[in-house]
């Protein structure tokens, strides 16, 4: 009888730690979580590429997601977000440029908010110059030498340009070459104190590196000051609330945004990542405050 009693506890014990092994596997099966992805999409447009890496730096490093990065035109963008299929896209121009974007896809997109105010185009001049308005470039076409310093002839702001000389009388030439050659020409200016008159746009890395301001275009040839917003599929907040959060909170200036794009800029053939990376560990203050609060 007792050596019976010890048979069936022996068994018994068996059976159990059987059991506790299946039901410890099982349970690490079921909570054995799918990698956490966040899929970023993006047009290749300067601020767009500095804004999305360093989101993906962050994500990645501070907060444990990995993210999937995709470039694609804008229209394509849109449609990715609004079908679900990419989760945010850090580059939405509103309330103009991407105006009809958001009237087709408003409601099934959520607009997170502004991530960088007052993005423009229009005619750049170093701050010492001492006019304020493109109607009085004429009374001053000597000191800039008769010309606006532009970019590639076939973009829009160039465009613009044209109207604008068009549109305000001006007896300027429009000398197209490129965005890295306005830059060498406006540096060349500032080193000198001269006056110089360039295509210029904003968000841009110049903004931060030099002392630069907007002449008034009162005919507005160049279009409304806009602001870049974020724009996420539906569920988001639903689906990874502190990704909508962090998205929300994230915000750049001219000297934070002009700082990225600057270095990205000058590290050439280097990955837009690491870059971000670099940046991002030197600043831990900014970064924080963008982070959702635990």
């Amino acid at each position: 009888m007792k050596a019976n009693w010890k048979k069936t506890a022996t068994v018994v014990l068996a059976l159990t730690l059987v059991f506790a092994v299946a039901a410890m596997t099982g349970c690490g099966k079921k909570e054995t979580a799918e990698p956490k992805v966040v899929r970023l999409v993006y047009v290749n447009w300067a601020e767009g590429i500095a804004m999305t890496n360093l989101a993906k730096a962050i994500l990645e490093d501070k907060m444990g997601y990995t993210v999937e990065m995709q470039v694609a035109d804008v229209g394509p963008v849109y449609t990715s977000v609004a079908s679900g299929d990419k989760d945010a896209f850090l580059d939405g121009w509103l309330p103009v440029t991407h105006a009809s974007y958001m009237e087709e896809y408003g409601d099934k997109v959520v607009d997170l908010g502004t991530n960088y105010d007052g993005a423009r185009i229009g005619v750049v001049v170093p701050a010492y110059v001492t006019i304020d308005s493109i109607t009085q470039m004429n009374d001053n076409d000597d000191k800039f030498k008769g010309e606006i310093i532009g970019i590639d002839a076939g973009a829009g702001i160039m465009k613009a340009t044209d109207k604008a000389i068009a549109d305000y009388g001006l007896d300027f030439k429009l000398v197209p070459s490129s965005g890295p050659a306005m830059t060498a020409a406006l540096k060349n200016a500032i080193d000198k104190n001269e006056w110089v008159a360039v295509t210029g746009w904003k968000p841009h890395w110049k903004f931060a590196r030099w002392d630069l301001k907007f002449l008034e275009d009162p005919e507005g040839v160049y279009g409304k000051v806009e602001n870049i917003h974020t724009i996420a599929r539906k569920d988001l907040a639903t689906d990874m609330p502190d990704v909508a959060a962090f998205l929300k909170a994230f915000h750049m200036d001219d000297q934070t945004l002009g700082d990225l794009m600057g270095k990205i800029a000058e590290a050439g053939k280097a990955d837009p990542v690491d870059v971000a990376r670099e940046w991002m560990n030197a600043h831990p203050d900014v970064v924080a405050a963008w982070l959702p609060k635990k």
